[in-house]
C-alpha cells in the first residue's frame, strides 16, 4: 500500500510546508518500502503539481482539478481523499490550516483516530508528537488499519529536488458542499518571509507597550536582517501586533536559523511555538525572565536601548 500526502498550495505555488511533510512521509515509508504519492487538488492545480513532481521522494503526483475543488474548501477535499482511499493505508499532511481542516474530516469518514502533529517518526506507525505545550514528548502507536497523521512541519527539514515523477490526472465526480461555501478571502500581505519559512525572525512582546513602538522599534531591524515578524500572544491580546504574527501553541510554531525575542518574558505557550529554532537570542530586562532559559544568547538590557542600536550596528 502507497502514502498518500494531501499539498498545500495556491494553485501557482507549492508551499514549502508540503516538502517537509514529504520528508516525514518518506521516513515512514523507508520503514515499509512503500510509495508516497502527492495529492494536488484544486482548480487549475498544474503548476503547482509540476512543481510537486520536482521533489525526491515522489512516486507520483495526483492532479484532481475540478471547480468544486476551489478555495480549499475542506468537505469536498475530505471526499475527494475518502474516494480514493481503498489505494492508500497512510494518509499525512502538514498540520496547516488545511491540513488541521481536511485531515480530522478524512479521519471520520474512515472511522480511525487522528495522529496530530508528529515530530519525529520512530517506525511505519509509531510517532512522537508534543502534549502540555511542548513539555512533555508522547510517543504514539497506531494499530489502525489506515493511518490519518498532521505534521509539525518546522520539526522536518524540507525534501530535497529529485527525478521528476509521474504526473497523473485523476477524475473528480460531484463534490459540491452543502455544508459551507466560499464567500471571500481577506489575505495579509507583506515584503517580508512568512513567517513559518522564515530563516530569521524577530519577535516582540508585551514589553513593547504600544503598536507604535512594536513598530518603530521592532520593524527597522526586520527591515535589515530580512526578517519575519513574530509577536507573542499577550503583543497580539494587546492589538500591539496582527494575529497572524503571533507565534506559539495557539499561533504559529516555527523553528528558524535565528529567533530573536524581544521583551518576551518566556510562557510556556511562546515558547511550544519557537523552542526548537536553531538559535534563540533573548533581550529583555528582567534577568529572571523564563526565556533566558531557552536561549542561546541573552542580553540584559531595555529593548528600547539595544534594538536602537542593534539597528545601527548592521
Amino acid at each position: 500500500m502507497a502514502i498518500l500526502l494531501l499539498a498545500d498550495h495556491d494553485s501557482n505555488h507549492l508551499s514549502d510546508q508540503t516538502a517537509k511533510a514529504l520528508s516525514a512521509a518518506a521516513k515512514i515509508a523507508s520503514g515499509t518500502g512503500a510509495d508516497v504519492h502527492i495529492l494536488v487538488a484544486g482548480a487549475g492545480a498544474r503548476q503547482a503539481a509540476e512543481q510537486a513532481a520536482k521533489l525526491a521522494g515522489v512516486a507520483k503526483v495526483l492532479v484532481a482539478e475540478d471547480a468544486s475543488l476551489a478555495n480549499n474548501l475542506a468537505e469536498p477535499l475530505a471526499a475527494l481523499i475518502y474516494a480514493i482511499a481503498a489505494d492508500y493505508d497512510t494518509f499525512i499532511a502538514a498540520a496547516t490550516s488545511l491540513g488541521k481542516n481536511v485531515l480530522p474530516r478524512v479521519a471520520a469518514l474512515l472511522d480511525v483516530s487522528q495522529v496530530s502533529e508528529i515530530i519525529e517518526v520512530v517506525s511505519s506507525d509509531t510517532y512522537l508528537r508534543p502534549i502540555y505545550a511542548g513539555n512533555a514528548i508522547q510517543t504514539v502507536q497506531t494499530t489502525e488499519a489506515k493511518r490519518v497523521i498532521t505534521v509539525r512541519a518546522s520539526s522536518f527539514s524540507p525534501a530535497s529536488q529529485g527525478p521528476l515523477a509521474a504526473i497523473e490526472p485523476i477524475s473528480v465526480a460531484a463534490l459540491s458542499s452543502e455544508l459551507s461555501t466560499f464567500v471571500s478571502n481577506a489575505l495579509s500581505s507583506s515584503d517580508r518571509p512568512e513567517l513559518t519559512s522564515a530563516k530569521i525572525i524577530i519577535s516582540g512582546g508585551r514589553a513593547l507597550g504600544s503598536s507604535d513602538k512594536f513598530r518603530q522599534v521592532i520593524l527597522p531591524v526586520a527591515d535589515k536582517l530580512g526578517a519575519a515578524v513574530g509577536a507573542s500572544r499577550a503583543a497580539v491580546d494587546a492589538s500591539y501586533a496582527p494575529n497572524d504574527w503571533q507565534v506559539g501553541q495557539t499561533g504559529k510554531a516555527v523553528a528558524p536559523d535565528l529567533y530573536i525575542a524581544c521583551g518576551i518574558s518566556g510562557a510556556i505557550q511562546h515558547l511550544a511555538g519557537m523552542k526548537d529554532s536553531k538559535v534563540i537570542v533573548a533581550i529583555n530586562k528582567d534577568e529572571e525572565a523564563p526565556i533566558f532559559q531557552v536561549a542561546d544568547y541573552g542580553l540584559v538590557a531595555d529593548l528600547f536601548d539595544a534594538l536602537p542600536e542593534l539597528e545601527k550596528s548592521i
